[in-house]
């Protein structure tokens, strides 16, 4: 038994420093004084402060910072009533039909979803004119469509661990379905809510495939700037951002985290009660 559990945690620190190495080599080197990158040539500042004049790659950051954001709101909004429909709703027709297209982006290839996304816009650019041009919109809606799936089982799970005698005694009392569902419902699953934007804003930000498929001119994100530039090697620019990058969402994961914490320790029973 010792033994199994020795094996068990000798693969679970090589796994996690199979992940996490890379990243520290990676900030390591963001501070390295050469233009090369994987030469030494001392401490240096000078590519964090050269971000500043590189307008192409912050451009790409901001943009792809608002896509990541509007994606993840509108993924929460419709994942979160798809995931009350398919645990909520039993019996209607077409519930399969409406699961199975939900969830279908989980195992859909991105290269089929992307290709089908292009064609769809061209389409109805030729029939409506609409989109005039693909940017992003057009990101922003491709990138919504497979992160609802994500948000959906994410919440759907919450859903179905929750006990409904709290809903029901609601709507015994006389409150409206919609009352129940923003006032009881929603906060009892917030903690999963976040958990899906934090996902879907995750793989909004990390998505190449579906963007290359579906931008245009001038809508450069900032995966498709890194795939770019990496062709002709790796710039020192680029480990200086992604090391922010990486700041960033180590805090603001962090304080997630400690909201989420705080929140549990207040809705546990205390002894006692």
């Amino acid at each position: 038994m010792k033994e199994r559990y020795l094996f068990s945690t000798s693969l679970l620190w090589i796994g996690l420093a199979f992940i996490y190495i890379p990243m520290i080599i990676m900030v390591f080197y963001s501070f390295n004084a050469s233009r090369l990158v994987t030469v030494w040539g001392g401490f240096s500042l000078h590519w964090y402060a050269g971000l500043l004049d590189n307008t192409q790659l912050m451009n790409a950051v901001k943009r792809s910072l608002q896509i990541a954001f509007y994606t993840a709101t509108a993924a929460v909004a419709l994942g979160t009533l798809a995931a009350f429909v398919m645990t909520r709703i039993r019996r209607f027709r077409g519930r399969t039909l409406f699961s199975g297209m939900v969830t279908a982006p989980l195992v859909m290839p991105e290269v089929i979803t992307g290709l089908s996304l292009l064609l769809l816009f061209v389409a109805m650019a030729q029939l409506i004119g609409w989109p005039e041009q693909r940017g992003m919109l057009t990101i922003w809606i491709a990138h919504t469509t497979f992160s609802t799936a994500y948000v959906a089982v994410v919440v759907s799970s919450r859903l179905r661990e929750l006990d409904q005698s709290v809903e029901e005694a609601a709507m015994d009392l006389g409150a409206p379905p919609w009352k129940t569902f923003l006032l009881i419902t929603v906060p009892m699953i917030a903690p999963s809510i976040l958990a899906g934007w934090l996902l879907a804003f995750t793989l909004s930000l990390d998505d190449l495939v579906l963007a290359s498929f579906v931008s245009g001119p001038g809508a450069t994100t900032l995966p498709m700037e890194v795939f770019s530039s990496v062709r002709l090697g790796v710039k020192p620019e680029i480990n200086a951002v992604a090391s922010l990058i990486l700041l960033v969402v180590s805090v603001f994961t962090l304080l997630v985290w400690l909201v989420v914490r705080s929140a549990e320790k207040r809705n546990r029973p205390q002894p006692g009660e």
